[in-house]
């Protein structure tokens, strides 16, 4: 029987990424992260900070994937609206978490303990808390969706404490083969290639060595020995529009 195929999505959330302010490192980490847990990341997508389009991704991803992982808007600014929107996806409302103002009272001072800080101790009823090492204010899961903070080095810890709870499936395989020639001398035999290995990811990335125009065969696969066929193809499709040799 073969292994069940799991599938996760992230919900990029801020203006800020938007308007070009901040480059998203995040979701680069996460992928390579779950991938090492044999789960797919199937979709990404960025969103601003409002309550409806973050509402809208939470509910239409929640359904399709195993696993939906948030960034961003888990802060005690007046834009940081994303504890308050997956609440509302979930149809519950937002509570302070007893824990989570414990732990943000121990790390301030009395006089430093604003409602503001405070907001970042409000999390959806029946949620559970996600640890943060590094600042305390967590994150949190509710069912299959996990808040996490946007900031990378946070963002970090969070996944790193979380990820032995996840369960992974078929882990990706992949192979890379370098073919010294343009994109497009490969284009139609590469997909036609595609079209008799339809259960392998096959894609051509263009690069320059030098002055040398290259690319980079890349492809990927669960199952080992489909993807061990397919490379030999690949091998031999290369050398056969001699482009194995720089």
């Amino acid at each position: 029987m073969a292994e069940k195929i799991v599938t996760a999505a992230i919900v990029i959330i801020g203006n800020e990424v938007l308007s070009g302010r901040t480059q998203d490192t995040n979701v680069q980490y996460l992928a390579q992260g779950l991938g090492e847990l044999g789960v797919r990341l199937a979709e990404v997508r960025v969103v601003p900070d409002d309550e409806g389009e973050i509402i809208d991704a939470v509910n239409a991803l929640k359904v399709r994937f195993d696993y939906v992982f948030t960034t961003g808007g888990i802060g005690p600014t007046h834009d940081d609206i994303t504890s308050a929107s997956v609440a509302k996806a979930f149809g519950v409302p937002l509570v302070r978490s007893h824990e989570a103002e414990a732990l943000l009272r121990g790390r301030y001072k009395p006089e430093d303990i604003t409602e503001a800080r405070m907001k970042m101790a409000t999390v959806p009823e029946g949620a559970s808390l996600i640890d943060n090492p590094v600042s305390v204010a967590p994150g949190f899961q509710i069912e299959n969706v996990f808040v996490l903070a946007g900031i990378p080095r946070i963002m970090k810890a969070m996944f790193e404490g979380l990820k032995g709870g996840l369960v992974g499936g078929a882990p990706v395989l992949s192979i890379s083969i370098d073919a010294f020639f343009p994109e497009g001398i490969i284009a139609e035999p590469l997909g036609e290639l595609q079209a008799r290995y339809p259960d392998v990811d096959i894609g051509s990335y263009p690069f320059f060595r030098g002055n040398q125009p290259g690319t980079c065969l890349v492809a990927r696969c669960a199952d080992g020995a489909r993807l061990a066929a397919c490379a030999v193809e690949i091998e031999a499709l290369v050398a056969k529009l001699g482009g194995d040799e720089n």
